[in-house]
């Protein structure tokens, strides 16, 4: 059975892929962007805005299942802007009698001094539900794909440089996903009773500390391990500026990244697989199938 569902972020990195995946599934989509005008996918793109509260309900009106793909992570004021627009979200899906939010947030052990990242995603799986729709999230790590920024960041660092001193959040432990398999798990889950409520852990098949992700990487773009070395200090602006100068990637949105990388974040929850079978990507295909992408865009 089809159900009516509204992507938000339609055009951003999840959502573009997401919208053709339940547009497949049989779902009648509507493509949520506050450029409409200039929306060329699958689904009937629709105008609205999460900063505007009043431009929510038309969107939302008739639709049975919302998969909220937003954040400010480019804003140095992210977590109060993601927290308001979670609220306002989260009110206008009530009132119109949404039966189901679904949210990719973060992964991270609750109780943990989570970083301001971590914390504002799991504020933002608070106060969708405020108003009474039920939500499912769905936690996930570093989502490799291209387009992505943690990927981005990884393939321009493994491509321009042929060593790297790394400071010491490199040894953390973490659990990348593929985002096609995101796409999987978000489709699965859409207009399931038995999730809505819920909170899963996705993650990949591998566990790796973010040194180990950009050796890994390196065995497959160039057919060799790069040259690693840890040093023991970790300072936030040196990291950020590090990452702006070699990948080019916005200096803020590196910030706020590399504020994560300190906190292991991995899956110890795998019930997500009772709900959606079939076992996820390795980290070394999630890195051939973004550099398949690269080459193809």
């Amino acid at each position: 059975m089809g159900y009516r569902v509204l992507v938000t972020g339609a055009t951003g990195f999840i959502g573009r892929r997401l919208v053709p995946a339940l547009v497949a599934e049989g779902h009648e989509v509507r493509a949520m962007t506050r450029r409409p005008e200039s929306y060329d996918g699958p689904g009937t793109p629709v105008h609205g805005d999460v900063g505007d509260p009043g431009s929510l309900a038309e969107p939302l009106e008739g639709v049975d299942v919302a998969i909220y793909l937003v954040h400010s992570l480019d804003d140095q004021d992210f977590e109060r802007k993601d927290a308001e627009a979670a609220t306002a979200f989260g009110l206008a899906a009530a009132v119109q009698g949404v039966q189901q939010i679904i949210y990719l947030g973060g992964l991270g052990k609750d109780g943990e001094d989570l970083s301001p990242h971590l914390r504002s995603r799991r504020e933002v799986e608070k106060l969708l539900g405020e108003a009474g729709v039920p939500v499912t999230v769905l936690r996930a790590a570093i989502v490799v794909g291209a387009g992505g920024v943690s990927w981005e960041m990884t393939r321009e660092l493994v491509k321009n440089l042929p060593a790297m001193v790394v400071p010491r959040w490199a040894s953390t432990r973490t659990q990348p996903i593929a985002v096609q398999d995101v796409i999987r798990y978000l489709v699965g889950v859409t207009g399931r009773d038995e999730a809505k409520g819920e909170v899963y852990e996705v993650g990949g098949a591998d566990q790796l500390s973010y040194k180990g992700m950009l050796q890994e990487a390196g065995e497959v773009m160039h057919g060799r391990r790069v040259p690693i070395l840890q040093v023991p200090v970790g300072t936030p602006m040196l990291s950020e500026w590090w990452i702006k100068l070699v990948t080019g990637v916005d200096a803020t949105t590196a910030g706020n990244l590399i504020e994560s990388m300190g906190t292991e974040v991995l899956q110890t929850d795998y019930s997500i697989r009772d709900v959606v079978p079939g076992e996820p990507m390795t980290y070394a295909e999630a890195v051939r199938r973004a550099l398949a992408e690269d080459d193809r865009a």
